[in-house]
């Protein structure tokens, strides 16, 4: 039986959400290990004048304690 830990991550980027998303988990691998899955959980972003200036997420990670 594998234990499974989820974790809150918070991320930014100046492309899209989905580049915020790889960021946070391209991050968080630094430190956690086995990470099995990804939820978004969350989605806003930063608007300057008319445009999108910054993309921002808050997803779960899913992963497992050896």
């Amino acid at each position: 039986m594998a234990v499974l830990k989820v974790i809150e991550v918070l991320s930014n980027s100046k492309k899209s959400w989905e580049d915020a998303t790889a960021k946070a988990v391209k991050q968080a691998a630094k430190s956690v290990k086995n990470i099995r899955s990804v939820y978004v959980q969350e989605q806003s972003a930063i608007v300057d004048g008319d445009a999108v200036v910054e993309y921002r997420v808050n997803v779960k990670l899913t992963f497992e304690v050896k």
